[in-house]
């Protein structure tokens, strides 16, 4: 499938709250999402370094550090939000763009899964996507992966496409 036939709902989404986030996750953490800005990026390169390689899926995030800096730079030509714990970023999500669409993608650390912060990082992002502009998101997840499925699906997005082992999904914003 290319670009060109990808095909996004008609109606458009819910609205999101655009960030800065905060909450108490399931383990009683006080999480705050906000922006990126300039000085997270060693924060995020020590969250990606310490990623646990069980959780990298399609080749991402890389494993060696300097693969993780020179992977990272290119995302901060789209759209980001970090999750922080105190002073530790646990999460981040991008939308990187895409021609007339953003490609979005979710990393929640290890420690910080299954605790709501996932949930709280996309809707963060979206509202922040939403705020400046963005139109069309879209996402590719390996099939066999319902939680990030429902994640996905929980917040409007659809599956449009398959590959072998992935799924497409689209959003209207």
């Amino acid at each position: 499938m290319t670009r060109d036939d990808r095909e996004y709902p008609d109606g458009e989404a819910d609205s999101f709250r655009e960030p800065p986030v905060s909450f108490t996750d399931k383990e009683d953490r006080e999480i705050e999402i906000r922006p990126y800005e300039d000085g997270d990026f060693e924060a995020l390169v020590e969250m990606y370094t310490d990623f646990d390689p069980a959780d990298r899926a399609q080749g991402i995030p890389p494993a060696t550090e300097s693969q993780v800096r020179d992977w990272f730079e290119n995302l901060l030509e789209g759209l980001n939000v970090v999750a922080w714990h105190d002073d530790r970023a646990v999460g981040h999500a991008t939308l990187v763009p895409d021609e007339e669409s953003y490609e979005l993608a979710i990393f929640v650390h290890q420690e910080y899964q299954r605790a709501g912060t996932g949930s709280r990082l996309i809707r963060a992002l979206l509202g922040h996507g939403q705020a400046n502009g963005v139109e069309q998101v879209w996402l590719t997840v390996e099939r066999w992966n319902h939680a990030a499925v429902n994640l996905y699906e929980s917040v409007g997005f659809e599956t449009h496409g398959t590959e072998s082992f992935e799924l497409e999904m689209v959003l209207r914003l």
